[in-house]
């Protein structure tokens, strides 16, 4: 192991968790000596890794941290297949569609599609958001016995809003429901004012890789489920999935 990148990738992991920090709590984390936190931190600014937070000594992660991520991004089979799939879902339905890979016990969103409204909205490729609390993360974790198992032998669940399941036996039966249908569903459980609806993407081996979902808005009257499922197929098959959805036990 190369140390300096070590104590380096660790800086980031640092500041990833706490969003912003100063040398000293940098330092302390990392258990190292100011000196040496110093000089690794100046290093990625000059990288654009790190940028310092204006009128402040805290650091944060820098715009050279977002353009990795969108290479990274770009290189993902599902986010290049599901793009065409994401935008005829969102022109279809009127709505904005998010597609999410599971990122330990959350869901990242790989690609995010605007409603075709024209109106402004910020973008959400980046964002993280539990998976329990997610119908993307429901339908992921439906089809994944061991990230299920996972959750839900975690006990009980982070509360984001009060609608959101903290009992592992009720997202348990969310997820059965799910299994049946191929749809999850959420309404308030992770932002109030945000429901959702998104089925499960699988790749050539049948294994679950990710969900397309879209985003209902309060003047949504049409239940989008049999859009979401096509999309979903779509997608699936272009991964090479010979079925869908795939049954846990069949994998």
């Amino acid at each position: 192991m190369i140390q300096s990148v070590d104590r380096a990738i660790r800086v980031l992991t640092a500041l990833q968790g706490a969003r912003r920090l100063s040398l000293a709590e940098l330092a302390t984390r990392l258990e190292l000596a100011p000196s040496t936190t110093h000089g690794i931190v100046r290093t990625l600014v000059e990288h654009g890794m790190v940028v310092q937070e204006r009128g402040s000594s805290r650091y944060q992660l820098g715009p050279a941290v977002l353009r990795l991520g969108n290479v990274y991004l770009d290189t993902l089979e599902l986010r290049s297949r599901a793009i065409p799939w994401a935008e005829d879902l969102a022109t279809r339905t009127g709505l904005a569609v998010r597609t999410g890979v599971l990122l330990l016990d959350d869901v990242i969103i790989i690609h995010h599609e605007p409603r075709a409204d024209g109106t402004r909205q910020m973008p959400e490729v980046g964002i993280v958001i539990p998976a329990h609390a997610s119908a993307l993360g429901k339908a992921i974790l439906a089809f994944s016995p061991d990230d299920s198992e996972r959750v839900l032998g975690a006990g009980e669940l982070r509360s984001m809003t009060g609608e959101t399941l903290t009992s592992p036996a009720d997202l348990q039966a969310q997820l059965s429901a799910v299994r049946t249908t191929g749809v999850a569903r959420e309404q308030d459980e992770a932002v109030l004012g945000e429901s959702a609806v998104a089925s499960p993407i699988f790749d050539t081996s049948g294994s679950v890789v990710g969900a397309i979902g879209v985003v209902l808005s309060g003047a949504s009257t049409k239940d989008p489920a049999d859009e979401v499922r096509s999309a979903a197929r779509a997608v699936s098959r272009e991964l090479g999935a010979q079925s869908w959805p795939v049954l846990p036990s069949a994998q």
